[in-house]
């Protein structure tokens, strides 16, 4: 919602929650940035993050080690969330897609890392075959506190 007259500032502490609804969020970061999907989209106070994977910048492909891998799609999603004025203790939910399921003690390790207070609900879902042959793809609900 776009305000293009003076509004009084009552209805804008009202109307401001509504302010981010449809806002979409594009790094200039992500690797892959000819593909079709914004990183974040905003619904109300809700932000709905995009799969993340851990591709090298350089390479455009997954780092040989599990655990750079690992922070890499750390990384990504924390960025995500900064360009939209949070942090991963505001994230709700994390659905992590993995492709090896035996990779799941070193991607934790990296994971626990990356959160200050309470973790957010979680999936850990096999998924075999990722885009890219990524081993992990994580993507995120977040929202702003009250």
């Amino acid at each position: 919602m776009i305000l293009e007259w003076p509004i009084l500032s009552t209805f804008l502490l009202v109307a401001g929650l509504a302010a981010t609804d449809g806002k979409r969020i594009r790094l200039a970061q992500t690797v892959r940035s000819n593909l079709p999907f914004s990183d974040a989209v905003w619904h109300g106070d809700t932000l709905y993050v995009s799969g993340h994977i851990g591709l090298d910048p350089k390479t455009g492909r997954p780092p040989e080690a599990v655990e750079e891998e690992a922070r890499l799609v750390m990384d990504g999603l924390k960025r995500t969330l900064e360009a939209a004025d949070l942090t991963m203790d505001d994230l709700l939910s994390v659905q992590i897609f993995c492709s090896d399921l035996s990779q799941f003690e070193k991607f934790n390790l990296v994971y626990r890392t990356y959160f200050k207070g309470d973790f957010p609900a979680r999936a850990f879902l096999g998924s075999g075959k990722l885009l890219f042959d990524a081993r992990f793809e994580v993507q995120g609900i977040a929202g702003k506190k009250a």
